[in-house]
């Protein structure tokens, strides 16, 4: 059994509902009180009556990955209530509501039920179904303060920021709360063996989702036009960016807006709004997942020939065709990094973490203007929509946006005969020019064929000279990309290489694997293409594990067909049922490996 400051908890209710803000509630009160917690919702894509779990894991230690099992189950849905016992840790908690009779379900050996009347209270004490519901998930929430010893002066201070304005609800909500945190005190022996103790570890840090992080650095990093067709698990990624936009996008003298946000019909449109910005000068961005992806996949292959900087947010879910829309996976890997018909290839960018999706928006940016290319932020919804615990974001002031290689009016006057693609540095990077600024760099964007000089071609020299200066563009681009992260340790026995939000789970995975005697080196792909360290933390191991959430081991693929390395030479830890990364996984195949090979 966990000890002070190191378990999980899980809440099983029904869509629509409310529990969300209960759940909220519990992991904003336990990080406040200075302890390391991070939650993961996982919901249905229906609007209501399917089921929704929220977990939410303290870790005095700081790891953040999903848990293999929970302490403590609050099960409040009869439908899963099966699984949800099934789901306790042996010699752990069932809390469920008493005021209807015990199910069979519940009945298991190993563990000790509570039963807490929490309808009944409700009905006893407010009046209406709607806030009898509602405040049902509040009763829990007190309960749970109770049991698990969670500051009830920090969740008062809480409800009075939330309901401040709104004093009916903030009596209703204190009394809900009362009501669950009486009760258990009275029939139960509070705390539980597990519970929670202040720490001082949360105070450089805030709780912040993915969409929000990387709606936020888009601003940032001076993006001023987002085009989108609303899809989860992105959409709210544009909804914070036209917040802050509402906020911060204001001429000081005017006080007008300065920005643009359209909800396009349908997602190529949305791609081809933002292309259109970029290739007038404005860093342009839109939102999107898988599906979005494959319907952009024209435009993407457009703004690759024609050299339009647009960033690409994929916020990626599980698939294929609709998948499961509120499952996270990291299956649009080869999708991203070959986007469109012909030969392309794009570069790719991968956070681990809301606060890289902040830090990257520069980046992407950045990169997208400086390569004139399609840049995408391989996100997911894990990192995107769920609450994770990240070092409070610093803006380094001193920044300059890289806009490239883009002829200004007085470079423009010197030029007798503009040629659109002329590489003249050897970097495979041409100069371009905004529209507007000089008659001298006017030129026709075209699809179609087109030589270095910008004129419609079939013939096969010229077409294929543009093409191999496109691959010297991307040979460039290998070198200046995010280079890989690496995590090493002495007398190292295997190697490990991943990337996004399973990070957490394998830096967890590398502890657990350590205690057991077996040393892992870890490379974490940070970007796409790969520079050449890649290929030689590879190279240098005789045993390593490529760890991904997709069925088809994309990023193996990737890692094969960009650097040579023979697949066999790579073994596959693959996760792909739609649950965020557990260490469990990684450590249970590398242990397994090592077994076999004893043997």
């Amino acid at each position: 059994m966990s000890g002070i400051n190191d378990f999980a908890f899980k809440m099983a209710t029904v869509n629509g509902t409310g529990s969300a803000s209960a759940n909220s509630l519990l992991m904003q009160a336990i990080f406040r009180m200075g302890i390391p917690v991070t939650g993961k919702n996982i919901f249905p894509s229906n609007i209501q009556g399917l089921p929704t779990f929220y977990e939410v894991r303290v870790s005095k230690d700081g790891y953040t990955a999903r848990p293999q099992h929970v302490d403590l189950v609050v099960a409040l849905n009869p439908s899963t209530y099966a699984k949800d016992v099934a789901t306790v840790r042996p010699g752990g908690y069932l809390v469920y509501d008493s005021s209807w009779p015990l199910e069979s379900e519940l009945e298991r050996e190993g563990i000790t039920i509570i039963g807490i009347p929490f309808g009944q209270m409700c009905v006893d004490t407010f009046i209406g179904d709607r806030d009898r519901t509602l405040l049902r998930n509040i009763v829990y929430a007190g309960a749970l303060a109770a049991l698990l010893e969670i500051d009830m002066d920090i969740i008062g201070q809480m409800l009075i920021e939330k309901f401040s304005k709104k004093k009916k609800l903030l009596e209703s909500n204190n009394t809900a709360i009362r009501l669950g945190y009486d009760y258990a005190k009275q029939h139960f022996a509070c705390p539980l063996p597990f519970h929670l103790e202040k720490m001082d570890a949360t105070g450089d840090s805030i709780l912040i989702d993915g969409n929000t992080a990387a709606g936020l650095g888009a601003v940032y990093a001076g993006a001023t036009v987002g085009a989108w067709y609303p899809i989860t698990p992105s959409t709210s990624l544009m909804e914070a960016f036209r917040g802050f936009c509402e906020r911060f996008r204001v001429e000081p003298d005017t006080g007008l807006h300065k920005y643009c946000i359209i909800q396009a019909e349908d997602e190529l449109a949305a791609a081809g709004i933002v292309i259109g910005a970029g290739w007038a000068g404005a860093r342009a961005f839109t939102n999107t997942s898988g599906p979005g992806i494959s319907l952009m996949q024209e435009f993407i292959g457009l703004a690759y020939y024609t050299e339009i900087p647009a960033v690409f947010y994929d916020v990626q879910r599980t698939g294929p065709a609709t998948g499961m829309p509120t499952r996270t996976q990291q299956c649009d890997l080869m999708s991203l990094a070959y986007a469109s018909h012909g030969d392309t290839k794009h570069i790719v960018l991968f956070p681990c973490s809301p606060e890289e999706c902040f830090y990257i928006g520069t980046t992407a940016f950045d990169l997208a203007e400086r390569f004139q290319t399609p840049v995408f932020v391989a996100s997911d919804l894990d990192i995107g929509m769920n609450d994770w615990m990240c070092k409070r974001l610093v803006w380094d002031d001193s920044y300059q946006p890289d806009r490239g290689k883009v002829l200004d009016a007085t470079e423009l006057e010197q030029v007798k005969k503009f040629s659109r693609y002329l590489d003249v540095d050897g970097d495979g990077i041409a100069a371009r020019t905004l529209p507007g600024v000089h008659p001298n760099g006017a030129y026709f964007v075209r699809g179609s064929g087109h030589d270095k000089h910008g004129a419609y071609t079939e013939d096969s020299d010229a077409y294929q000279e543009v093409v191999d200066r496109l691959t010297r563009k991307f040979a460039t681009a290998a070198t200046v990309v995010p280079a890989p992260e690496f995590h090493m340790q002495p007398d190292a026995h295997v190697a490990i290489v991943s990337l996004g939000s399973c990070h957490t789970a394998v830096l967890e995975a590398i502890d657990r694997l350590r205690d057991q005697g077996i040393v892992a080196n870890y490379m974490r792909i940070k970007a796409f293409p790969f520079n050449s360290s890649v290929r030689e933390f590879i190279d240098a191991h005789d045993a390593v594990f490529v760890v991904e959430q997709n069925r088809d081991a994309q990023l193996r693929s990737l890692l094969a067909i960009e650097t040579g390395v023979p697949r066999d030479n790579m073994t596959p830890v693959l996760d792909y049922g739609g649950m965020p990364l557990t260490a469990n996984v990684v450590v249970t195949a590398v242990a397994n490996h090592f077994a076999e090979v004893s043997a």
